[in-house]
């Protein structure tokens, strides 16, 4: 594809600054942006001519950005529970779809994704950036050399305090507010999942199972609002669904394990605690270390945690992904510590030389389901839920 000319379909904070830092600081056009929220439509707008292009096309309907003939890509970066509506329009009217992450809210919609894009073969690339991060991709490619051994087991979590962004979910117009009061399950699985899914071949010779989720009582949220925003007389007399912490644990056809853990309204430091370990050794996320099956890790009297925490860095000249080692030569740009430029340098590229996605279609369905998984094991006391296969037996199919 070499016309590219975007539409960007939700302006909210991550969608603007995905606008602003990463697509337009990459010099891709863009024609039409879209929100339901004027104002921050007509900021997305304002945003393109700053970066030196026409004025866009200015829209509140999704619907008009896929009608519009001067579009031929669409990003769609709005609220959870749009993603796949918009995205499956597009892929119906042959626009090719970057689409942001989130949990799908019943398997139907994750079907339909597959299905569209099985029936129209428009490209479609799920935004899942922690797919792309530095230490994630070097532990990849640790996997692939062998260093771990054979992989055992994978755990990952998004483990991040949201309450303020929650509570004020109104003022500021987040569509997080209404999931946590009406929705109880592991709503945000991709950002562990996605980048353990890469580790574990999973839709590529693997594939995960089966799942049982238990979410903890509900507390933080309330206790944050009534000290915090006492005065809010609505949010103060709410129940709130969402547990505090969602553990869910996934059994994979080849017998590996993964446990993900959402911790997001309870207060804590932010980590995704992506953790992989084999039979020769290990990476951790939390104390951005690895540890080898070797003798000098292994002696009894040898203080690994005091000596060698933090020592990923000393293992990235050598094993940094090849990916990584070519985005450092241009200099690690944008957001999220530069997953997000590569992940969109990388969905462009494909685009514009007719190569597959290294996020598809496949993958968001399967990762995606989690959450509505997840949410019929919370409600029936943690019992134990089939996985479905997205791909209809093609997983077997190894890279």
């Amino acid at each position: 594809m070499k016309d590219i000319k975007i539409g960007v379909i939700g302006l909210g904070a991550r969608g603007y600054s995905l606008l602003k830092d990463v697509i337009l600081a990459q010099g891709e056009q863009v024609t039409a942006v879209c929100d339901v929220y004027e104002d921050r439509a007509r900021q997305g707008a304002a945003a393109v001519q700053e970066a030196g292009q026409a004025e866009p096309a200015i829209y509140l309907d999704y619907q008009e950005v896929i009608r519009d003939e001067a579009v031929t890509v669409v990003v769609i970066t709005s609220s959870w529970e749009s993603h796949v509506e918009i995205a499956l329009a597009a892929l119906y009217a042959g626009k090719p779809v970057a689409m942001e992450v989130g949990g799908a809210y019943e398997l139907k919609h994750c079907y339909d994704l597959v299905e569209a894009y099985e029936k129209t073969g428009t490209p479609f690339m799920f935004l899942e950036n922690c797919c792309f991060g530095r230490r994630e991709l070097m532990a990849l490619h640790m996997v692939q050399k062998g260093l771990f051994g054979e992989i055992v087991h994978c755990a990952g979590g998004y483990q991040h305090d949201l309450r303020y962004e929650i509570a004020y979910g109104r003022e500021n117009r987040h569509y997080r507010l209404r999931n946590y009061l009406n929705r109880n399950c592991e709503n945000y699985p991709t950002h562990d999942l996605g980048p353990i899914a890469k580790v574990l071949n999973l839709g590529h010779g693997n594939r995960m199972l089966t799942l049982t989720s238990t979410a903890s009582k509900a507390s933080g949220l309330h206790d944050y609002i009534m000290t915090h925003k006492d005065e809010d007389e609505i949010l103060k007399n709410k129940t709130f669904a969402q547990g505090d912490i969602v553990t869910t644990v996934i059994k994979c056809a080849r017998g590996e394990t993964i446990v993900l853990t959402l911790d997001t309204t309870l207060p804590r430091y932010y980590s995704r605690n992506f953790t992989v370990r084999g039979t020769k050794g290990m990476y951790e996320e939390v104390t951005d270390s690895v540890f080898l099956d070797r003798k000098e890790d292994m002696a009894h009297d040898f203080d690994w945690a005091r000596c060698c925490a933090g020592n990923a860095k000393d293992y990235a000249e050598e094993y940094d992904h090849p990916i990584w080692k070519e985005y450092l030569k241009e200099g690690v740009q944008g957001t999220h510590d530069g997953m997000d430029w590569l992940e969109f340098k990388i969905f462009f590229r494909n685009l514009r030389e007719d190569q597959p996605m290294p996020v598809d279609v496949y993958d968001a369905a399967s990762w995606m389901a989690v959450s509505a998984l997840s949410e019929m094991s919370v409600a029936r006391g943690g019992a134990v839920v089939d996985i479905p296969d997205f791909t209809s037996g093609k997983w077997v199919e190894e890279i």
